[in-house]
């Protein structure tokens, strides 16, 4: 075999692999590009989702606050009823605890 084929064999060889190590390079560049997408995609998702759990949260406050005003107002409104009913009948009461105590 002569020196120029040897040449160019190992210079056919040469670039090979370059392009061996091109590619190799160039998919590792993919993969560290999915990667840094992938990350991105999740923490953006995570996010989200924190951030519509945080307006679920809200918004089940806001109706519990709504019912518990309601259960407020109704047992304020009971209340006054049995004070309205005792006060009614308080005068009957004290005439008659007199009426016995005076007997």
């Amino acid at each position: 075999m002569s020196i120029e084929a040897v040449e160019k064999i190992l210079s056919s060889e040469h670039r090979s692999e370059e392009r061996r190590a091109a590619a190799r390079q160039q998919a590792k560049d993919l993969v560290a590009a999915a990667e840094r997408d992938g990350a991105a995609g999740v923490s953006s998702v995570r996010e989200q989702a924190d951030a519509e759990g945080k307006q679920l949260l809200r918004q089940a406050e806001e109706r519990a606050a709504a019912r518990a005003e309601v259960i407020r107002r109704e047992a304020e409104e009971k209340a006054e009823a049995l004070r309205t009913a005792a006060e009614g009948r308080l005068a009957d009461a004290a005439a008659l605890i007199v009426e016995r105590v005076v007997r």
